[in-house]
């Protein structure tokens, strides 16, 4: 208690001597996500047009009709002549005009079959406060009340390429009717890179697997179970490690920065004992301080900056902190 204490202290001084009440926040290097940032779970019809149509969705298509034994060519995200003759082939042997075009009727087609019911019943949800843990390892969305969890869902998350943010979130938007890819429910949260939420899919095939653009996707039934059980400013953790996608650049992180990596580096400095903030992706005021802290600590230079080389630093460090703190047992590794 004694050194919590004081390194609130610290903290808090830290925060009044570098002019956190007075000073603005320098302009901070933007995360670069590219493609990878945010749901991309739009809805369109799919059909050949020249040049073709491509995008995520229609290489979810195409996987999906490789696993039905429908041959759509090669699995690029292009909606090429191949594409479209499985599909009217699909078609054809599910009594629908074999038309080639994917409509609703179609996706609807697609995923019947496919439902995986939760794990336990939602009767009798008791009152208290509530959360949500996302776990991408089990690839289940779990609500507590009262810090017991009462349900239990499954979920797609992202892909490594499209990850699901990995984190400390807020439910700050809900909505019925969000778009037909988002399915029957959304519920958004305040990630500050990109659009990302729960909510329902028209691709209930990839329940249970790593296949989405970023967004956690349930079942139609279950997200409308869930939605009316939680409300804005619930929270919402998202389990795992935090990783950038692919080709994201290694920057400098300062105030004002946001992004995955910064949530890597609210993880590393919380196993260092010197956060108790939130893992939200915002390098604000509090994590600046932190920074400056573990910098003193660590015998560097206390900017409140994390260069390249001390973000490695303290990574390497946390790391430590970690496996300190869950030893191997003896006799094995």
């Amino acid at each position: 208690m004694v050194r919590k204490t004081c390194l609130f202290v610290i903290l808090i001084s830290t925060l009044l001597i570098s002019g956190w009440l007075t000073a603005a926040a320098p302009a901070a290097e933007p995360v670069a996500l590219g493609p990878h940032g945010g749901c991309d779970d739009r809805f369109r019809d799919l059909r050949l047009t020249d040049p073709p149509l491509q995008g995520y969705d229609v290489q979810e298509l195409q996987k999906r009709l490789q696993e039905l034994q429908y041959d759509p060519g090669v699995t690029d995200g292009f909606f090429g002549p191949a594409t479209a003759k499985a599909v009217a082939k699909f078609q054809a042997d599910n009594n629908l005009p074999p038309t080639g075009v994917v409509d609703a009727q179609t996706w609807e087609a697609l995923g019947e079959d496919t439902y995986r019911p939760s794990s336990t019943a939602a009767n009798n949800i008791p009152d208290g406060p509530r959360r949500i843990v996302i776990d991408i390892d089990r690839h289940t969305l779990t609500l507590y009340v009262n810090d017991e969890a009462v349900k239990e869902y499954p979920v797609c998350v992202g892909t490594p390429e499209t990850p699901t943010p990995v984190g400390e979130w807020l439910i700050v938007h809900k909505s019925m009717n969000w778009g037909d890819g988002f399915g029957t429910r959304w519920l958004g949260l305040n990630v500050p890179w990109g659009i990302y939420g729960v909510h329902g899919t028209n691709k209930p095939w990839s329940i249970g697997r790593a296949e989405s653009h970023g967004c956690v996707r349930m079942h139609n039934h279950d997200v409308e179970e869930l939605y009316p059980l939680v409300s804005h400013g619930v929270p919402v953790r998202i389990t795992g490690e935090p990783s950038l996608p692919p080709g994201v650049p290694n920057r400098i992180l300062q105030k004002g920065s946001t992004g995955p990596d910064v949530v890597q580096v609210q993880f590393g400095l919380r196993a260092q004992g010197t956060y108790w903030g939130a893992a939200d992706g915002r390098y604000g005021a509090v994590t600046e301080a932190a920074v400056k802290y573990w910098q003193n600590l660590s015998g560097l230079e206390p900017t409140g900056k994390l260069s390249r080389q001390e973000k490695k630093k303290l990574m390497e460090a946390a790391l430590v902190s970690r496996s300190d703190e869950n030893p191997a047992p003896p006799g094995g590794r």
